[in-house]
């Protein structure tokens, strides 16, 4: 934030705002955007950056809640663990280790920890498991900053409207200070990580969903090997017995950002040697057993850079959404080096929420930063949209107001709620005209 200008973790947006904040208190980011009220310019707030789409994006005031950080009250709830008060900016890396410190642990988490908590909730951030929603799932209350710098208290029973839009927003109705969440009681987590059969392991599918609390798989491209991940929740009190240090190393630092590195420079100037270095990557992989804390059997470290487009397909048509993903694949000749994630969520009822009303099966793909992503990208938006597939805010996709709201049954909802409490459009960018109107 001290440079005049901003881009985000992948260098697939950037921003030259008039001015940046970097607010320490509530009052403070009232100011702030009071303070833009009166100049007439807009707002955006920004996090830790690793959204893929301009979301962030604007040409006025961007401010950085990154001084707004850390747990500001906790009220227990017995057996239901404890309502815990965050200001937005908390990094998810940091709020985890002090949950655990006071018996506490998020619900659910993604696979990705270097968000702030609000920039995770607003753009949709999900984990995996067939009984869990995503983040957004987890508020209990919000404390928001409106378009004219009031601050403003909502829940389902207060200011039920606002909370239901704000709860994953996008940033359209205001700016969040603080969020109340639900949090688990502490537990820890058995992870099985296995190499196995596409075919096999999609003839099992429901029995790898739902068998196990969080079920997730990575497809590698041009062959019939995935990589399985099931994670069990177990008690606080159990034993952990946590992936070597050795082996640690080599497996989530040398392998996954080292070497694969490494691999996608070859490939991007060698496109034809992907499918060869997938089979011999996918032959490559062990399986390993290993107990550690919640949090950090969710996480991974990622330091590849990469461009990414996720879609939330119905469950029920994930096996076709794959079947076609991997028939343009072959028909097109296009390579693909980096595995396809799919990843489960429960059925919620929050209005922009991805699983909103259905359960969902995820499906994400990447590609490496300096490979073009867009024909592979619009292949698999396409397919997806056939089976009314809905993109994750955070990433990459071509989707607009017109086609998404069919969607979503809240749309026109939220889009009531926007206008009620943004009518001048202060939160507003480029981004926000082409998925909201």
């Amino acid at each position: 934030m001290h440079s005049q200008k901003w881009h985000n973790w992948a260098r697939s947006a950037g921003a030259d705002p008039r001015r940046f904040a970097t607010p320490k208190s509530v009052a403070e980011l009232s100011a702030e955007i009071t303070r833009a009220a009166d100049e007439g310019l807009h707002v955006k707030c920004v996090g830790a950056g690793h959204s893929f789409t301009p979301i962030a994006v604007t040409d006025g005031v961007m401010i950085s809640l990154d001084n707004l950080s850390g747990i500001e009250s906790v009220v227990p709830a017995g057996e239901s663990g404890a309502l815990v008060t965050v200001l937005a900016g908390t990094r998810l890396h940091d709020l985890n280790p002090r949950l655990w410190d006071l018996g506490l642990a998020m619900i659910n988490l993604g696979d990705i920890d270097a968000q702030s908590i609000a920039g995770a909730i607003s753009t949709g951030t999900h984990g995996t498991g067939a009984q869990f929603g995503g983040l957004a799932t987890q508020i209990r209350a919000i404390q928001l900053v409106l378009a004219d710098g009031a601050v403003v208290d909502c829940s389902a029973e207060e200011n039920p409207e606002l909370f239901h839009a704000a709860r994953l927003g996008l940033g359209a109705v205001g700016v969040i200070a603080k969020l109340t969440l639900q949090c688990a009681n502490a537990f820890m987590m058995r992870a099985v990580e296995a190499p196995a059969r596409f075919g096999d392991t999609m003839a099992r599918l429901d029995d790898h969903v739902h068998g196990v609390d969080h079920f997730e798989f990575y497809w590698f491209p041009h062959t019939d090997r995935v990589l399985t991940k099931h994670n069990t929740r177990l008690p606080a009190d159990t034993q952990a017995r946590p992936v070597g240090a050795v082996r640690a190393y080599i497996d989530d630092e040398l392998i996954s950002n080292t070497i694969f590195e490494g691999v996608n420079r070859v490939a991007t100037r060698f496109p034809a040697a992907i499918p060869r270095i997938n089979n011999l990557s996918a032959q490559a992989l062990s399986a390993r057993e290993y107990v550690d804390r919640s949090y950090q059997v969710f996480a991974s470290s990622r330091r590849v850079r990469f461009r990414e487009m996720e879609y939330a397909v119905p469950a029920a048509a994930l096996p076709e959404t794959l079947r076609e993903i991997d028939r343009w694949i072959n028909d097109s000749g296009f390579t693909v080096a980096f595995p396809v994630e799919v990843r489960f969520a429960a059925a919620d009822d929050i209005w922009l929420s991805t699983a909103s009303g259905r359960d969902t099966a995820y499906v994400a793909v990447h590609q490496y930063h300096r490979r073009d992503h867009r024909e592979y990208f619009d292949a698999v938006e396409a397919i997806a949209k056939a089976v009314d597939g809905r993109p994750h805010w955070g990433k990459m996709h071509s989707r607009t107001a017109d086609d998404l709201r069919p969607s979503y049954p809240h749309f026109d909802e939220f889009r009531s709620a926007r206008d009620k409490y943004d009518p001048e459009r202060r939160f507003d960018n480029d981004y926000l005209r082409q998925v909201l109107g």
